[in-house]
């Protein structure tokens, strides 16, 4: 999944959505990068996308760019 701006979504990345609502990149099908909280075997039936995890809405499954959340930041690792 691309952000609206172009930018493919990485793991670790930090986001937020325009009310404010930040959170972060737990796994990307798309790019077949999970971390062991958000395992491949339990999440790759998606098929296709992200989830982030938002500290207020919980995780969040994006399958396209959508024009309401924004690349923060970019994880270190």
């Amino acid at each position: 999944m691309k952000y609206s701006d172009g930018q493919e979504a990485r793991l670790g990345d930090q986001v937020k959505l325009s009310d404010g609502s930040e959170g972060v990149v737990v796994c990307s099908i798309d790019t077949d990068e999970f971390t062991s909280d958000y395992p491949r075997d339990q999440w790759e039936y998606l098929k296709r996308g992200v989830m982030v995890n938002f500290q207020r809405l919980g995780v969040v499954h994006y399958e396209q760019a959508d024009a309401d959340l924004e690349l923060v930041e970019r994880s270190a690792a």
